[in-house]
């Protein structure tokens, strides 16, 4: 398993440094100017090493990353790390509460639908399913900003908390919410908790027709089974046939279903990032692109990289406690 994860690693980081080199942008002319002098260029050119061979020019880039030295950005003047360190908590909290909200909303939906098959609910979940596929999250995020925010005030507007609480609270894990509990100060909270509802519920939603779909799909494959049949005539109770057997059958594929909702809402919420102000990493990603910031864009997409090659490492250990035959 190490192995194939260090070559997927290394695989990540060779194919980011061929896009940084391969990109219709001078890495030289974004830091000095177009008004720079020739000999002023050639400087900065040797210092950033692109005078040297690409294998050269690889294996610098490889020692940097691997010391979490991913440059400096053009657009903050930070390190790349530290505005990484500084923006992803707050992709992390977003995405979390909304991966949560698809599982316990999407998976007892799922299971529902596939045991009432062809019934009123399973007509609602897949319409429910279908909506959530085909609405643009850029619309919605709209619509309900308009609604919830802007008639009937239910909610907090754009950001992480309003004006008035800013930089409040000490940040520790840099999750204003757990930050905020941590601190004691239930006003932030409460302030923090009104502005994430809805981008969370959003992507909340977007996660819990995939995860629903899938669940209903799963289970349905499983209710068709020999096994099932033989349970029922045996005399078993419906609850425990649906439960015990079927859907403990299906936990393996809904980790991986889990999984991939995951790391597409940390490293796929740029959308509803930037339509709610959203200081994540999706917008800090998308602000270096539109300024040419290489550093940071390519430092951001190793950081996803690695997000999806930690959680497929983790189902695959996850795999192994909850079907001993994957040993």
């Amino acid at each position: 398993m190490l192995g194939s994860i260090a070559i997927t690693m290394l695989g990540l980081l060779f194919v980011t440094f061929l896009i940084g080199r391969v990109m219709p942008i001078d890495p030289v002319l974004s830091i000095v100017g177009e008004r720079a002098s020739p000999e002023t260029y050639q400087k900065v050119f040797e210092d950033l090493g692109l005078d040297k061979p690409l294998l050269v020019q690889f294996g610098y880039y490889l020692w940097d990353v691997l010391h979490g030295d991913f440059g400096v950005s053009l657009l903050t003047a930070h390190p790349v790390s530290e505005d990484i360190g500084r923006v992803f908590p707050a992709t992390l909290e977003l995405a979390t509460l909304g991966t949560l909200m698809g599982v316990l909303l999407g998976v007892p939906l799922g299971v529902i639908a596939a045991v009432r098959r062809d019934s009123w609910i399973d007509q609602i979940a897949r319409v429910v399913a279908l909506v959530g596929y085909s609405m643009p999250i850029f619309w919605l995020g709209l619509m309900g900003l308009l609604v919830f925010y802007g008639i009937l005030g239910w909610v907090g507007g754009p950001g992480r908390v309003g004006i008035f609480y800013a930089d409040v609270v000490p940040p520790v894990t840099g999750m204003i919410l757990i930050d905020s509990i941590l601190d004691g100060n239930w006003e932030v909270f409460r302030d923090a908790l009104s502005h994430i509802v809805l981008p969370a519920s959003l992507l909340g939603y977007y996660s819990l027709a995939y995860i629903s779909r899938m669940t209903r799909s799963f289970m349905l494959e499983q209710l068709s089974a020999e096994y099932i049949t033989t349970a029922r005539v045996k005399g078993m109770s419906e609850r425990a046939v649906i439960w015990r057997h079927a859907f403990r059958n299906i936990r393996v594929q809904l980790i991986t279903v889990i999984a991939l909702s995951y790391a597409n809402l940390l490293e796929g919420s740029v959308l509803t990032e930037i339509i709610f102000a959203w200081p994540g990493i999706g917008s800090y990603i998308t602000n270096a692109l539109l300024s040419a910031d290489m550093s940071a864009v390519l430092g951001g997409t190793v950081v996803i990289g690695l997000i999806f090659i930690i959680l497929n490492v983790g189902s695959d250990l996850l795999y192994r406690f909850l079907d001993p035959r994957a040993k």
